[in-house]
């Protein structure tokens, strides 16, 4: 859901808005553009500098004193700040920062990430969750170098636990070697396959007069054969962390559009790879990102933000609020953001259970685990030796779930004994997703005059809506002329 994420721009200046002649002084003194530090000024040419002071040498880092008031420089003053490091500010960041815009970035934890984080236990890379990310998102397509983050695809179609065994249904096109056992599967059922495919192939225009929650159009499009309760229900619940059949049957049906058009991955260095590799974009493009700096509230008058952080007062022009859902509300006074948690064990066996690239579900559905993957069949690199890794998720529910309840039924899909599996970690993540359902869609980011949010709160629960949560925030906050 490590980036050691600290600021690096060693000669950005802020400037206060009558200011502007004495930067353009500094860069005529310079004499040429070729003698500057390329991180005075990130944009292609000056005229992107806004509110930044160009200067022919680094300064280590230190601000020019002064005020406004005696003509000086403005200490301490953005354009933009973004509070939070996840996905959505790091968009936010680099997306204005390319426009000229002068940015800093407060995340309270010690790295990026957000909620995409992974640490090593015992050598093992240990996701915050079970995460994947799909390579066919739009915006990961646009904005996310994937080549460079070695992704390692699932297979194409899912195991499921029944009272007869282990089945593989598996894509057709992309598996034609299981395509035998996927038509033997008594999870087959040709009536609702054929009803499945009318539901999904719905046209653009017809599914936008009435979103429905996912079991109510699911119940209208005559699906409720063992493949949905066996497969597609436990599958998507662990998808949306829910598994009440709330959730936007658009929403969903996007999801699958994606499934059916890329193969979800692991990175080989884990999901946290993906924001250290937007933090990383960001901060060529100028930005300055603090870690280890959180933020308990801020203030908001007609002339600018007030935020303060590691014992400093910084003001800026706008301010972004990219932060958890879970945080929103105690941060900006508005209302909680519902949302849903997963728990995600983490086990090792001597031996692997299976060496296929598939998750599995339990069609049974006699448990708490939801989704199980042996994740090395998939991305060895998550193991330090080759000894397997398995992830089994679940529903965080009220009811606690024991280790040793999800360790028996994680061994019951397998087809394994209990004490082959020894656990080696376990995140209770309770927002892991927010919630979304029927009749959902992208908010607005600006909740004041200089305030806006940024999330996939705002836009959808996934990578794909916190990327674009970010783009959009920092449209409007340029539309919005802060």
């Amino acid at each position: 859901m490590a980036g050691q994420d600290c600021g690096d721009l060693s000669v950005s200046m802020q400037v206060s808005s009558h200011s502007t002649t004495l930067a353009e002084r500094a860069w005529e003194d310079a004499g040429t553009a070729a003698s500057l530090s390329p991180k005075v000024c990130p944009a292609h040419s000056r005229n992107g500098c806004r509110g930044r002071m160009l200067l022919p040498h680094p300064i280590d880092g230190r601000r020019m004193a002064g005020t406004a008031a005696d003509g000086g420089i403005m200490a301490n003053h953005y354009d933009t700040i973004i509070i939070g490091a996840g996905l959505s500010g790091l968009m936010a960041a680099w997306r204005s920062a390319e426009s000229g815009r002068s940015v800093l970035v407060l995340e309270k934890e010690s790295a990026v990430g957000g909620r995409q984080r992974t640490r090593e236990v015992d050598g093992f890379l240990i996701d915050r969750g079970f995460q994947l990310l799909n390579p066919s998102y739009p915006g990961v397509k646009k904005y996310v170098d994937v080549d460079a983050l070695d992704l390692h695809a699932f297979g194409s179609g899912v195991m499921v636990r029944t009272e007869k065994g282990l089945d593989l249904l598996a894509h057709p096109a992309r598996h034609p070697q299981h395509l035998p056992g996927t038509l033997r599967s008594d999870l087959v059922d040709r009536s609702e396959i054929a009803a499945l495919a009318a539901w999904f192939g719905r046209s653009t225009i017809e599914r936008s007069k009435a979103d429905l929650p996912i079991g109510e159009a699911w119940d209208a499009a005559g699906i409720h054969g063992p493949l949905r309760t066996q497969v597609l229900e436990p599958f998507l619940a662990g998808v949306v962390a829910t598994d009440d059949l709330s959730t936007s049957a658009d929403y969903v049906r996007f999801l699958f559009t994606m499934f059916a058009l890329g193969r979800p991955s692991l990175p080989s260095r884990g999901i946290q790879a993906l924001p250290k590799q937007l933090a990383a974009k960001a901060r060529r493009a100028g930005v300055e990102i603090r870690t280890d700096a959180p933020v308990n509230s801020y203030s908001e008058d007609l002339a600018q933000v007030t935020v303060s952080a590691q014992g400093e007062t910084m003001t800026a022009d706008s301010l972004i609020v990219a932060v958890g859902p879970e945080a929103v509300g105690d941060l900006t006074g508005r209302e909680q953001i519902p949302t849903h948690g997963l728990t995600t064990w983490w086990f090792t066996a001597d031996r692997a259970p299976t060496d296929k690239p598939f998750i599995a579900v339990d069609g049974t559905r006699s448990g708490p685990i939801l989704n199980t993957a042996v994740l090395t069949n998939v991305a060895p690199s998550y193991s330090p030796d080759g000894t397997p890794l398995i992830q089994a998720s679940g529903l965080l529910k009220a009811e606690h779930v024991s280790d040793h309840k999800a360790r028996e039924h994680t061994a019951r899909i397998w087809g394994m004994e209990a004490g082959e599996l020894t656990l080696l970690a376990r995140d209770d993540v309770p927002h892991s997703l927010p919630d979304y359902p029927a009749g959902s869609s992208a908010q607005k980011s600006q909740i004041s005059g200089r305030v806006f949010l940024a999330g996939d709160h705002r836009t959808s629960p996934s990578i794909e809506g916190a990327l674009d949560a970010g783009v959009r925030v920092a449209g409007e906050v340029e539309s919005s002329g802060r």
